[in-house]
């Protein structure tokens, strides 16, 4: 059975204040039944693994470069992401794909890159919303996951993110049966049966259980909800009551 995962994704978000924000998941959620991953800006990785040294608490990176070393002014390598303390990176998100140009192909080499390292890569695949109005969001996404996923990909060392972009960060939130026509696709796709599928996308402690009661949904990858712990933490509650 796939591993239920609430993954918090600060993006540019964060700074030294607001490490008091991850004693105080930790102090909320010492014991999760499901697994807790932060995803902080590369600043702040290394006096949080500190801070969530002897918890449950797992950290990520929220990008990395193909090599493990070299001349890349302003890039990070998994291997120094691993060396901070994370367990875990988020690859192809759609602010990537769409502020950097980020191919798919581009997404599958960062992956090996991350598996070389030790690191899970979460891997994120997700429709605009003209791709959406035009019919296409299957051939988009499956598209996406089939281009960004390498073949090495297993249940050990990749979950999928399916975050819709028109649905990130603006308070729009998909039908259930929308997400559900998606996950149900992704998982009979996905090359192990086991990988963990995130739903992400405006998630909150509002509409987080009826999300998590949908078949192939394993868990979210969550913006900005992440970044308060009592709103992760009722999240996180969620995901461990589904």
């Amino acid at each position: 059975m796939p591993c239920k995962l609430a993954a918090g994704n600060w993006k540019m978000n964060g700074l030294r204040a607001d490490l008091e924000e991850l004693r105080a998941l930790i102090a909320a959620q010492p014991e999760p039944d499901c697994g807790v991953l932060i995803c902080p800006p590369a600043t702040l990785l290394a006096p949080m693994a500190a801070i969530a040294d002897g918890s449950r608490l797992l950290l990520g990176g929220q990008d990395c470069h193909t090599g493990q070393s070299g001349a890349h002014t302003g890039d990070i390598s998994a291997a120094m992401l691993a060396d901070a303390g994370a367990r875990h990176v988020i690859l192809g998100h759609s602010e990537r794909r769409a502020d950097h140009g980020e191919s798919s192909d581009l997404v599958a080499a960062k992956a090996r890159a991350a598996h070389d390292a030790g690191l899970t890569a979460i891997i994120c695949v997700g429709e605009t919303e003209a791709e959406r109005d035009a019919g296409r969001t299957l051939d988009v996404v499956l598209g996406q996951l089939r281009d960004s996923t390498p073949k090495a990909a297993t249940a050990a060392n990749t979950v999928i993110a399916y975050e819709p972009v028109w649905a990130i960060g603006t308070g729009r939130t998909p039908t259930l049966a929308q997400i559900a026509e998606v996950h149900d696709a992704l998982r009979a796709a996905v090359p192990d049966a086991e990988i963990s599928l995130l739903y992400g996308g405006s998630v909150k402690p509002g509409n987080a259980a009826d999300i998590f009661a949908l078949a192939n949904v394993d868990g979210a990858l969550v913006g900005g909800a992440s970044l308060k712990a009592a709103d992760f933490s009722a999240i996180i509650a969620a995901l461990d009551a589904a």
